[in-house]
């Protein structure tokens, strides 16, 4: 039903076209704002230069949205509820990703009908100082059929943990600028 599935994902709340520029080309994009009324020029503007360069977009929170600006799919974070793909036209190459904190809201996101699930927070960060851990990420993920993207506090000095883990891909924010650093 849709594309090849980025290896990688990362979250941007500005149009930062150095930043974009640099990320690699493995890296799908996630435009994620939740402090403002999204912007249809914008999203059209950060949509064109992305596929200039080859780079999958995907916006936050508002399927339409994505659909008419004809992006590479949607996120549904963890607090949205009443997002339900199924009851919407299916469009060829257009993938619904969502994310979950534990078993409850895994099972919303089935619901929903989402491709792809971030679980989160694999490790500790700045934002998150109560991790999952491997043991309890890999439990969650055991309880969905539904591919699986690590989110969270990942970086180059726990990457090896993921190695025990089923993921299809691997997202963060600070270790996409540390990888895109050295491409």
């Amino acid at each position: 039903m849709h594309n090849k599935i980025p290896k990688y994902f990362t979250f941007i709340s500005s149009f930062e076209k150095e930043k974009i520029y640099n990320l690699s080309s493995k890296v799908g994009i996630i435009y994620r704002n939740y402090k403002f009324k999204i912007n249809s020029k914008q999203i059209t503007e950060i949509k064109n230069f992305c596929k200039r360069l080859g780079k999958k977009i995907y916006l936050a929170n508002d399927v339409k949205l994505a659909f008419r600006n004809n992006l590479d799919g949607v996120y549904i974070p963890s607090f949205n509820k009443n997002f339900n793909y199924k009851t919407l036209p299916k469009k060829k190459g257009f993938l619904v990703m969502g994310s979950a904190h534990n078993i409850n809201e895994i099972k919303i996101k089935e619901k929903q009908g989402i491709d792809l699930l971030f679980i989160s927070p694999v490790f500790n960060n700045n934002k998150n100082k109560k991790s999952l851990g491997i043991i309890k990420f890999n439990l969650l993920s055991k309880m969905t059929k539904t591919k699986i993207v690590a989110l969270g506090g990942v970086s180059k000095e726990n990457l090896n943990l993921l190695k025990m883990t089923n993921i299809n891909a691997i997202s963060g924010i600070r270790f996409i600028e540390e990888f895109s650093n050295e491409k």
